[in-house]
């Protein structure tokens, strides 16, 4: 989930980068950390923060649309091998460090699990499979699942990359609006059909099989991915003046702060969760995708910064501050009354930490042995 031209084995002309892409990052991983540790006081943003899930979604989406803007013109052929051996460098160490980390997690897993399925995840875990199971897709760290589906996204990406995407904008749009009403059918279905027969209205605290089917499995973001694939191929053919990129960015945020805070409760669960939002994400999106007013503040260096950090802040974040919390850290150092916010803090500088000892470094020196650039 990158913002700038991704990895390749050839070093065509580079297309231009889009910070204001990483500055949204930044605000998304951090809105995803309050989501799951969620701040005393707010409540001003509550409707904001308790539905933060969607926005694993707009990940998703963005992963689509950002590899199909680095690599749509490249005048030679995607190698398949050497695209995953770039893929691995970016995503793998920091996946082995989070799992190195809350280690000590298994302990609670070989309580909540029969023995073969705590065999199972050990094993489905470390490969990025777990999401393929919908009981053991939370398994190790949590959110982890979400590496199951980036997995997949980037096995296709090659073959994906070479179909005959349409060239007229319009064709595009209506491709773009199909595959999202399709991806949002087998929520549509669950609603109708109630396969796992609950029967109190749907919230992040329920539990069904197919539910979890379609909240943590690869193939209920496919659609997802497939926005942003197609995102990017609109955004190849469309000639945008600034200020129509500014007024694309300053209606999708105002449409989106509308919704929030006004249609969120009448809005079903699942179908948020099937990425009902999808095209107002991908509007935003376009008009970040471009030099104006509205994308200068998303690339205010500082939150860019904080981007570059936010694949380590996603996928660090939920079980090194329940460790913390389980060992009584901040009562034992006597800085409870600080927290939760001396724990964002420790987790932010983790994050950071995490990218400079050990993705950059890491990544360089897995693309060096194979002559792949880092950027």
């Amino acid at each position: 989930m990158t913002t700038s031209s991704s990895e390749g084995p050839a070093q065509p002309v580079r297309k231009p980068q889009l910070p204001a892409l990483t500055g949204l990052r930044a605000l998304l991983a951090l809105s995803i950390m309050l989501f799951h540790f969620t701040p005393p006081h707010l409540q001003l943003l509550s409707p904001l923060i308790d539905n933060a899930f969607v926005f694993v979604g707009f990940f998703f989406l963005l992963s689509g649309y950002v590899m199909t803007y680095s690599y749509s013109d490249r005048p030679g052929p995607l190698l398949q091998r050497d695209f995953w051996r770039a893929r691995f460098a970016r995503l793998y160490p920091v996946y082995l460090l989070s799992l190195a980390l809350s280690f000590d997690m298994l302990r609670t897993e070989w309580h909540a699990h029969s023995h073969l399925d705590f065999l199972s995840g050990v094993v489905l875990t470390p490969l990025l499979l777990q999401g393929w199971s919908p009981s053991l897709a939370t398994f190790w760290n949590t959110v982890a699942w979400t590496l199951s589906t980036e997995a997949l996204f980037y096995v296709a990406f090659p073959w994906i990359i070479r179909l005959p995407w349409p060239k007229s904008p319009t064709r595009l749009i209506a491709l773009l609006f199909a595959i999202w009403g399709v991806g949002l059918l087998p929520h549509t279905l669950y609603i109708l059909l109630n396969p796992d027969h609950l029967a109190a209205p749907l919230d992040r605290y329920s539990y069904g099989y197919w539910l979890r089917a379609l909240k943590y499995t690869p193939l209920a973001y496919l659609a997802t991915f497939f926005v942003g694939t197609t995102l990017g191929r609109l955004h190849s053919s469309l000639v945008l003046s600034t200020l129509q990129r500014t007024l694309l960015a300053a209606a999708s945020l105002l449409t989106l702060t509308v919704f929030y805070a006004k249609a969120i409760p009448y809005i079903s669960y699942i179908l948020m969760h099937g990425g009902l939002m999808t095209p107002l994400f991908a509007a935003l999106i376009l008009g970040l995708s471009g030099q104006n007013l509205i994308a200068s503040v998303f690339s205010w260096r500082p939150l860019v910064m904080f981007g570059e950090a936010s694949y380590c802040l996603f996928l660090l974040h939920f079980n090194f501050m329940n460790l913390l919390r389980h060992y009584q850290v901040w009562e034992r150092l006597h800085l409870a009354a600080y927290d939760p916010w001396i724990s964002y803090a420790a987790t932010i500088l983790l994050a950071f930490a995490a990218l400079h000892l050990i993705e950059n470094p890491a990544r360089k020196a897995i693309l060096r042995r194979r002559s792949i650039p880092a950027r």
